[in-house]
């Protein structure tokens, strides 16, 4: 028998795992901290709030890049250290892993290689795909339904899908996440004051500000950065409509992406969408106003997951527990699993 079971949901910006023997969910930061290009510093947590605070000899990294793992060794790495620090080794246990679906079959097998060919040494390894993971983690019915839009807002990703008769009928991965909805609040507000704030402030005024929150559009955050005109620190008021602006273009790709998809399903699937309604998952999808958003853009009612970012790992947790959902996992060691691309 495998020692223990764990559930993996691997984001660009944070790991979550199942832990079956203890039943619980625990996160961690996906980032490694770096001194002098070899020495690993610190991981995790504690690395990720080095980022943009370290000295020039320690780089703060992601293993994870646009829902895929880029850095293999450091994501193996960090696996290990991050078991290792939950008192457990995680050799000769199963693993099942949440992967996105439109990515390469050599992108996806790096998820099944980063515990069958390491020194965890497991036992089993299954994947899942994330849209389906997300619906199981709603309580949505995968199995029956006759059509479903789940949309998953990531770190660095935005992933499309519509199920249908127990599968996935069609997904897109985009490249598009909250990154670059800071990137581009960052942008427009050095080039509207001359201001140069970072990434992590950027995220804060994303997440204090949204979409659409009732509040007036003249409403400002102070916040701290560099004037370049004197190249000095400073505080400086940044407003909601200035960060709405900056948000207004990944939202529409992402938009036009869900429209795109929906255009291209059959008719009889369609209307199911209409009726049963689209559904948010992942990390952005808390973002104040983003629900109606999507809704008024797409005409669809949309409804936002109870709890957004650990849906997928809820839906794990829920397809470790029970045989019946047990179905939806495959190894990419079985040829049969084709049948469901």
């Amino acid at each position: 028998m495998a020692k223990n079971t764990y559930g993996l949901d691997l984001g660009s910006y944070e790991i979550k795992v199942y832990d079956k023997k203890k039943d619980r969910i625990w996160k961690a930061k996906d980032a490694i901290a770096i001194m002098n290009g070899k020495e690993i510093f610190a991981i995790g947590d504690e690395a990720y709030v080095m980022y943009e605070k370290t000295p020039v000899n320690i780089e703060v990294v992601f293993p994870m890049k646009s829902g895929v793992i880029s850095k293999f060794n450091n994501m193996q790495f960090l696996m290990q250290g991050l078991l290792k620090r939950e008192h457990q080794s995680g050799r000769g246990c199963e693993y099942v892993i949440a992967v996105p679906t439109d990515v390469t079959e050599v992108e996806k097998k790096a998820f099944f290689d980063l515990v069958i060919h390491s020194t965890a040494r497991a036992k089993e390894v299954n994947i899942v795909e994330r849209a389906i993971a997300d619906a199981i983690g709603m309580d949505l019915d995968v199995k029956n339904t006759k059509g479903l839009l789940v949309v998953n807002f990531g770190g660095e990703t935005t992933e499309v899908s519509v199920l249908a008769g127990g599968g996935m009928i069609f997904n897109k991965l985009m490249k598009v996440g909250g990154v670059d909805y800071d990137s581009s609040i960052a942008s427009l507000v050095r080039f509207s004051h001359d201001f140069m704030i970072g990434r992590l402030t950027a995220e804060a005024l994303r997440k204090r500000f949204g979409v659409y929150t009732g509040e007036a559009e003249d409403t400002a955050v102070m916040v701290a950065g560099r004037d370049l005109i004197t190249g000095l620190p400073i505080r400086k008021p940044i407003t909601l409509s200035l960060v709405r602006s900056a948000l207004r273009d990944p939202l529409l790709d992402c938009v036009r992406a869900v429209l795109s998809l929906i255009d291209r399903t059959p008719p009889e699937v369609r209307a199911a969408i209409h009726d049963n309604g689209i559904f948010l998952t992942g990390g952005l999808a808390n973002m104040p106003g983003l629900e109606t958003y999507i809704e008024k853009a797409t005409g669809i009612a949309t409804k936002t997951a109870p709890n957004p970012e650990l849906c997928t790992i809820d839906g794990l947790k829920k397809i470790i527990l029970s045989n019946e959902l047990s179905r939806f996992a495959y190894s990419m060691l079985d040829e049969k699993y084709r049948w469901m691309r």
